[in-house]
């Protein structure tokens, strides 16, 4: 379980990062500035950053999240896998199949599952992440990157940093959107009032995400959205900002009857080969749900 603290500042000056260091001694400074840059700490009710001088009376609330997982064990959770060389793979991940552990999903993960089909990578050191070098939510299914060894993963971290992997999702919205192509700009951080939660926030970090209209099916709107940078959840509180949710996204939006998830589907990726620097690019069709949930609103 999590643990919660609130402390109330009785000097000026301190900085936030020492302070909470300092009222909470399983913390170390680094601890504790990771905790804040993943907003898990607020002075008055709102995030803040590491460098911030407190006020006398200033209410200081931390959040430690449990531990993760000591170890990962391989699991033989069947991958379906587009492409496969020395340093990578590429999976088509389906809905409901968590990427990495967390707390409530200790297991049956596709890390798990990566680690049967893979077992050199507990040799790698990072065991934990299975090569794995960026996220799908649970409920996103579509293309992810695997890499092999270390040096794979460090090309792969850098084309992600760079921002030159390209990648393309089918997002399905309520509502006919218009203009039919265009970019939503907005800063993304936490939601202050809901913790677990991403939302607009004027401190929030920047985020850029194109869109451009498919076609319209009865009263809704496929998209092809792509993300230009890469922020938690940026898609569904991008477009659930604009008026246009996601359709099936119970946390930004409203459930549907057509979807038991959200309809949102990483349909397309580029990049280039570690081992040649070859531009190269993959497809994955809607799954079945998603084309079901076309056919019945349609």
């Amino acid at each position: 379980m999590s643990r919660e603290y609130s402390f109330t500042a009785d000097a000026a000056g301190a900085r936030l990062d020492k302070f909470v260091g300092e009222r909470c001694p399983e913390l170390s400074r680094t601890h504790a500035q990771k905790l804040i840059a993943a907003g898990l700490v607020t002075v008055n009710g709102r995030p803040a950053r590491a460098s911030l001088k407190l006020e006398p009376g200033d209410a200081v609330a931390v959040t430690v999240p449990p531990e993760p997982p000591a170890g990962l064990a391989p699991e033989a959770i069947p991958l379906k896998i587009i492409y496969e060389d020395a340093d990578l793979l590429v999976v088509d991940k389906p809905a409901g199949l968590t990427v990495h552990p967390a707390p409530g999903h200790p297991g049956h993960t596709l890390a798990n599952a990566v680690l049967a089909y893979l077992p050199s990578l507990t040799a790698n050191g990072d065991a934990l992440r299975a090569g794995i070098v960026h996220r799908l939510d649970k409920d996103t299914s579509g293309m992810i990157l695997v890499a092999k060894n270390r040096v794979a993963q460090a090309n792969l971290a850098e084309q992600f940093k760079a921002r030159t992997v390209a990648k393309s999702y089918l997002v399905l919205v309520k509502r006919k959107l218009t203009p039919e192509s265009g970019a939503i700009e907005a800063a993304i951080g936490r939601d202050p009032r809901h913790r677990q939660q991403m939302a607009v926030v004027a401190r929030g970090r920047a985020a850029r995400t194109a869109y451009r209209v498919i076609r319209y099916v009865g009263g809704y709107t496929l998209l092809e959205i792509k993300p230009e940078t890469g922020r938690t959840h940026q898609i569904r509180v991008h477009l659930a900002a604009i008026g246009f949710p996601v359709v099936g996204d119970a946390t930004y939006g409203v459930p549907s009857p057509h979807l038991a998830r959200q309809f949102l589907h990483a349909s397309k990726i580029g990049f280039r080969l570690p081992s040649t620097g070859e531009w190269v690019e993959f497809e994955s069709p809607l799954p079945e749900d998603l084309e079901r949930a076309l056919r019945e609103i349609g």
